[in-house]
This record gives C-alpha cells, structure tokens and sequence, in this order.
C-alpha cells in the first residue's frame, strides 16, 4: 500500500493500495471520533460495495445510514443535493458526525458539497470508486453541482479528513469508464510528467495501475498544496477542460467526462500549433496517447455551438480567459487571452 500526505489548511492521508474497502472502519476511526458516518453513493456502487462499507463501519462501532441516488451526470444538481439534505437531517447528523462518498466522481463532487455546506460544514471521507475518481477528482477538495449553463459552477472548497483508493474497485468498472481515467491520467503526463505519458502512450495503463494511480495523485498532491485555491498553477490541471467541459455540456453529458477532456486536449493543442504558438508534436503525441485506448479525439459536432459554453467557464475572468497549454510533453503553462478571442482560436483546432 501506497500513502500520500496533502498538506493543504487541513492535512490529510491518501491511501493507494488493495483491500481497502473492508477495512474503512479501521481507517476511518484513525482520523474521526464520529458517532455516525453517512454514505452517500449512486444505485451501481451500492450494489457492489454499500454493505461491505457499512459492515466494516459498524464493526468499529459507527452508526450508519445510507443514502443512494441514481447514478450519471444528470444526478449531479441542486435537486439531488436537496435530497441529501433531507436525508442529513432525517438522520439527524451533527457537525460531529461525517459524510462518506463512496463512487466516482458525480458521488464525490456532490457529496462532498453537501459537507462543505450542511451545518455550515462537517468532515467526510472520499472512497472513490472509478480511475478517474482516484486519481482526480477525489483530491483537492474542489466540490460542486452542475446547472443548466455548465459543469460545476455552483460549488466550494472543502478538504476530505482520508481519501481510500482501493484498485480492487476498479476491477469492476467497463472498459469505456476506466477509459475515463485514462484521459485525466494522459493530461497529468502532458503537464508535469513526461516519463508518465510515454507509459501512457505505450498503451501498457493497466500493467502497471499502483504507479499510475500514485504518480497521478503525486502530481495533484503538489499542485493543490502550492495553490489550494486554484488562482495559479492548479490552473494547469484544466489543460482539455475549458473545451472539454463545453463539448460535455453540448452533449448534454452522453459522452463522459473523460472522453470529453480527451477531445479538449486534442483540440486546444492542434489550435495552439495553427496559431503558431504551440508544436504540433504535442498535438500528435495527445492524438496517438488516446489512439492507444481507443478514445476518439474528434467529433463530428457543431463546435462553434458548443463552445458559446467556454463563455461561462470558471477560468473565465472579468473579459480574459485562461487557457492551458503545452510547450513540451512534461511542461504545461497558462496562456492568457480576451475571453472574445478563445472562441475562434479554439476553432482552429477542429478544422
């Protein structure tokens, strides 16, 4: 097993390794004196995992309740967060109890936001369930729901007390899920790790999943603990999702988060070499890294609909928008433009 310590305002462990599950309990009562630990998950999670969760919290003494809720994007909304709150105060949980997430990253961005905001805040535990999840989403305690306009415009800040990344979990997720992570898992070698991209690149992922995992959370541990608040180099961990997120959006949230960031990385690094600021290596190297795992890095779509969502992005400030690039696999940087000229910029990378 593998531990990592993010040292943010609030330290806590993340614990990379196998058999986790079983042992939440155990983990959970080292960093909590909590009476009672809600979980919180989606319909597909709880049928492999709730009870085994539950059964370890109980044999640590906890009580426990569970709320479950329909699994996908659409769940990820205020309508959804207002059931939890329903459900947090039915089972009436105090600011000495703790949340559990227990799934992918819709799970842990909602539930983690119902903790930063339920009696003004009460500690909870991520045990991500997904390869994207792991090695993203799950760090850095960014929470948040959807609206109508875009992903995760209405959220806070709120650091977990543990993180279990159990790759057992991950033994049960499809293909086209794990492949998910696999576009997160390419953006952190374009942008801190070159020798982690060409593992990446050479398709081999799965063989070698402790070090990918470890190394992914690494990197995030080091960019959250420089800039916890996301106003200067955690910025770079956006690198495929101003364009990403919007092509989500536009789909209406059919293709998955992963893929979608995947399209983005591709798009916004062959606009970057057409406006001659960027190598078109880095765009043919993103391109063959997604080819490895079958991930499309083109879509047939109306892009100049689909990006009008860019103008509502969260990295979007007063009339500037900040954009992610590579100036070689391994070294990302932020580039700055007026917010009016991303939208044609971004069209030359799909032409």
């Amino acid at each position: 097993m593998n531990q990592i310590t993010v040292n943010t305002s609030r330290p806590y462990d993340i614990l990379i390794g196998e058999g986790l599950l079983g042992r939440t309990g155990e983990y959970v009562r080292r960093v909590s004196k909590c009476r009672k630990a809600a979980v919180i998950t989606d319909d597909i999670v709880a049928s492999y995992y709730l009870d085994e969760v539950e059964a370890s919290l109980k044999r640590e003494g906890l009580e426990t309740c569970a709320h479950v809720f329909p699994n996908g994007e659409a769940s990820k909304r205020h309508a959804t967060l207002l059931d939890v709150y329903e459900f947090l105060t039915q089972n009436q949980l105090t600011r000495s109890d703790l949340i559990v997430a227990l799934g992918g990253g819709v799970v842990g961005d909602l539930a983690g936001f119902a903790a930063a905001t339920y009696l003004r805040g009460i500690d909870f535990v991520q045990i991500p369930t997904t390869f994207l999840a792991q090695i993203d989403s799950s760090v850095g305690g960014k929470t948040a729901v959807d609206t109508p306009h875009g992903k995760n415009l209405v959220g806070a800040f709120h650091q977990p007390i543990l993180v279990l990344c159990d790759l057992d979990a991950l033994s049960t997720l499809p293909e086209e899920n794990f492949k998910d992570g696999v576009g997160e898992a390419i953006k952190y070698g374009m942008i801190k790790d070159a020798r982690l991209f060409e593992l990446l690149r050479s398709g081999a992922c799965k063989e070698h999943l402790l070090d990918v995992v470890t190394t992914c959370i690494d990197i995030k541990r080091a960019v959250v603990e420089n800039d916890e608040l996301d106003r200067g180099e955690r910025m770079l961990l956006n690198f495929g999702h101003t364009v990403g997120h919007a092509v989500e959006n536009y789909m209406g949230y059919q293709l998955t988060h992963g893929k979608c960031v995947g399209v983005g990385m591709a798009v916004i690094s062959k606009a970057a070499a057409e406006a001659g600021i960027g190598d078109r290596e880095v765009y043919t190297a993103v391109v063959e890294a997604l080819k490895a795992y079958d991930m499309p890095y083109a879509l047939d779509i109306d892009y100049d609909a689909a990006l009008n969502a860019c103008l509502s992005d969260k990295k979007r400030d007063k009339d500037e928008i900040r954009c992610i690039l590579i100036r070689k696999i391994g070294e990302g940087y932020v580039y700055t433009m007026k917010a009016s000229d991303f939208k044609p910029f971004a069209l030359k990378g799909v032409k």
